[in-house]
């Protein structure tokens, strides 16, 4: 007996090693600087199919989908300075209510009819809009850009200059489960600019474009990506395929899971772009790799010349040469004229002068931090009651899961286990399979199969004679395995462990016999089935209790921790798709 002891427990780590080094979600862990490489999309229509998806996963991970509601947006211009061929002045947005948005409008003097208009958000510049230094100048490119007839609005990031209500990083684990953070924040500011400069009297708004250098470039494909108002852009030394950004509001949970910042720059075709890039940063490589993949995705659409690229021998920058270059491309698809355009020395105003809260507060009934907050969730909680269609519920319940209903699982079978799989994807579930007669169930425990055959519900169902399934659900059972969760921005580009939990079920529901199915979820493992049974592509009949959970948004951080999960409907939407 001892020597057969000796024998065994070797095996079943041998198993244990085999199965796990087969998932590869715990081996493959992309971050911001892993290289990756543009898909081959081969087709228009498959592009397009990506595209739509692409644009869901931005906008539900900036906690815009729903998208809030956008009247007009309430303004407050003034401090207007005159000055040598363009004026400017101060101006405060308030782009949702009790949160207020600064920046600076440049006009072009003199100009006759409508102008076309550019949004130029900034980087990370020690003085934000206001800086004005060798490696790069806000002033000076805006005010350039009015001299050629360009209207032209420079706004804050969230927590720059005017822009204060909220600090640039922020977003606790509360916070991710409503999709409340910077990089969202920001994109809505994006927008609600774009609604202000496509209102003003003095804009063409069939001409309204945007640019920006490094986090002002995320922002600026972000924007072009959501909004097909913007005709025409210049994101400077920042589609990369090695680097996709590390400030907190150029990532935010889900946004890069399976996708990358060369794919959202893609979703710019066919409208003109300009690739700016330095030879001192991560976009070094941008004419031999990323400019070549995006000019690929033009040419589905017949419209190669209409993505140009250029690099400048420099570190990370939005310097003169950079400018020129975009004041070239800018004059051509905007102003029909393609010349160079050279910039002339420009006028740095005074700090008070450009300031909109120099010397005054902002205005009545501005919000708090935590004002902020509390008026997004009683937004979110409103729009996702209002929606009664079930279809549209688990859209977005698959969009905080970054789910799929498999259309194939694959198996193998390692010892007495099963192991499922779904193509391509690299996971691998364990999986022990009973068969029987009647209705199939899968059982989940959350410490995995073999304590789900253990468990009371199991060894009913096997009196029974039903047919039984049960899984090592990610992170459970056999599956536990080491998986580096370190680099800061781990939830942008990877699911959190429950939402992998809810895969892995999915995939066990899929892998079952056509027909009805049922699924019990022992403990915690209650919460987890529930989701995915709200999430599945079949009819699922759950039984058990839940667990006492209580939905609050302690309770999903403890038990359940699946950003976004509270801005899809939470609990309430996944009981509405279940009972």
């Amino acid at each position: 007996m001892r020597r057969l002891c000796v024998w065994f427990v070797p095996l079943f780590s041998l198993l244990g090693l085999s199965l796990l080094a087969a998932d590869s979600r715990n081996t493959n862990v992309p971050n911001t600087d892993t290289h990756f490489k543009m898909p081959d999309y081969g087709t228009l229509d498959r592009w397009e199919a990506r595209k739509k998806q692409l644009k869901q996963q931005i906008l539900f991970a900036a906690g815009l989908d729903p998208m809030p509601e956008r009247g007009p947006v309430r303004a407050e211009v003034f401090g207007k300075l005159e000055r040598d061929g363009y004026t400017i002045e101060k101006v405060l947005l308030e782009t949702m209510p009790g949160y207020y948005l600064g920046g600076n409008l440049y006009r072009p003097r003199g100009a006759k009819g409508k102008s076309p208009a550019i949004a130029t958000p900034h980087g990370h510049w020690t003085y934000g809009r206001l800086e004005h230094s060798e490696t790069g100048s806000i002033p000076a490119r805006a005010i350039s850009l009015a001299r050629q007839g360009f209207v032209v609005f420079a706004y804050d990031m969230v927590g720059y200059n005017d822009t204060v209500q909220t600090p640039h990083s922020f977003a606790g684990k509360q916070e991710q489960l409503w999709n409340f953070g910077p990089l969202g924040l920001q994109l809505w500011n994006s927008l609600r600019v774009v609604d202000w400069l496509a209102a003003l009297p003095d804009v063409d708004a069939a001409k309204i474009g945007a640019t920006g250098a490094s986090g002002g470039g995320t922002q600026t494909f972000l924007l072009a990506a959501i909004d097909d108002r913007i005709q025409y852009t210049a994101p400077v030394n920042m589609i990369s395929g090695i680097m996709q950004g590390g400030s907190p509001c150029e990532n935010a949970p889900g946004l890069r899971v399976g996708a990358f910042n060369v794919e959202f720059g893609a979703m710019m075709a066919p409208r003109p772009m300009l690739m700016v890039s330095a030879t001192g940063d991560w976009t070094r490589h941008t004419l031999e790799e990323e400019y070549p993949a995006v000019k690929g995705i033009y040419s589905l659409y017949g419209k190669a010349d209409s993505v140009e690229a250029a690099r400048i021998d420099a570190p990370h920058n939005y310097n003169k040469s950079s400018r020129e270059a975009v004041y070239k491309f800018f004059g051509k698809v905007a102003q029909g004229d393609g010349t160079e355009r050279k910039e002339k020395n420009v006028r740095v105003e005074k700090l008070q002068d450009m300031l909109a809260l120099h010397g005054r507060t902002l205005p009545p009934g501005a919000l708090s931090y935590e004002g902020l907050f509390t008026q997004w969730r009683g937004q979110s909680l409103a729009q996702v009651n209002a929606i009664r269609d079930k279809d549209e519920r688990r859209r977005l319940l698959r969009l905080a899961l970054a789910s799929e209903w498999p259309a194939k699982v694959e198996e193998r079978t390692e010892g007495a286990r099963r192991v499922l799989s779904r193509p391509g994807a690299g996971d691998a579930v364990p999986a022990i399979w009973k068969p029987g007669k009647g209705t199939p169930v899968l059982v989940v425990h959350p410490d995995g199969a073999e304590r789900a055959m253990e468990s009371r519900e199991a060894k009913a169902l096997a009196a029974a004679g039903r047919p039984v399934l049960t899984i090592d659900a990610f992170q459970t059972g056999m599956a536990k395995a080491p998986r580096d969760r370190s680099h800061g921005h781990f939830l942008t580009f990877n699911r959190s462990d429950d939402a992998e939990r809810a895969q892995d079920i999915l995939t066990a529901l899929a892998w079952l016999p056509a027909g009805e199915v049922e699924a019990v979820g022992v403990g915690d493992a209650a919460v987890w089935v529930r989701f995915a049974a709200a999430a599945a592509g079949r009819k699922v009949k759950l039984s058990g209790a839940n667990a006492g959970f209580t939905a609050t948004d302690g309770e999903f951080i403890a038990k359940f921790f699946v950003p976004g999960i509270q801005r899809a409907g939470g609990w309430a939407s996944a009981l509405m798709l279940t009972e």
